[in-house]
């Protein structure tokens, strides 16, 4: 028989069944990523917003390391994470994914996107952005973060949580 103190868990349980049944809000996209805070970081906003991260190797270091789990500090156990030797096999295993590929060089505004669940976002390397060949696969689907000032990028962790507020905004979450 339950005693009423076991009772204070159940709107927990219920919160952690409707989490578990939930499916994913956006795909967050890593190609090669440098950095392991800003990884940990946007592990973090992953879990925060309902996101899978897809990391695409090779990585510029360890998923082991200190820094990665300190930047998501005690959330990373809880990062719905997907990893891939290359761009190849991303593909292999996302084949119907909407893809929106975010550079400083797009034309187009990301403001321009029409975001839907499950679309993937898709970021470069912190030092060299998506490769060349990349973007010239997919310009119909390359878009910037407006930037009216006079820097020249913004923090990879900071453009990846500009992407997903902003599609957070237009599904009506408030």
């Amino acid at each position: 028989m339950l005693k009423y103190r076991s009772l204070h868990f159940l709107p927990f349980l219920a919160m952690m069944i409707r989490l578990a049944s939930m499916s994913a809000l956006f795909n967050i996209v890593l190609f090669n990523p440098e950095i392991p805070n800003n990884t940990g970081n946007i592990g973090r906003l992953s879990v925060a917003t309902n996101c899978i991260l897809h990391l695409i190797h090779p990585l510029g270091f360890s998923l082991e390391e200190k820094a990665v789990r300190r930047a998501g500090i005690d959330w990373w156990q809880e990062v719905n994470l997907r990893e891939y030797k290359d761009w190849q096999d991303f593909q292999e295993k996302n084949l119907d994914a909407v893809l929106h590929f975010f550079s400083r060089f797009a034309e187009k505004s990301l403001f321009d996107i029409r975001f839907k669940p499950n679309d993937f976002l898709i970021f470069g390397s912190e030092s060299s952005g998506l490769p060349d060949w990349l973007k010239a696969k997919y310009p119909q689907n390359l878009y910037k973060i407006p930037m009216p000032g006079v820097g020249r990028s913004l923090n990879l962790a900071n453009s990846v949580s500009v992407g997903v507020y902003e599609g957070l905004r237009q599904l009506g979450y408030k």
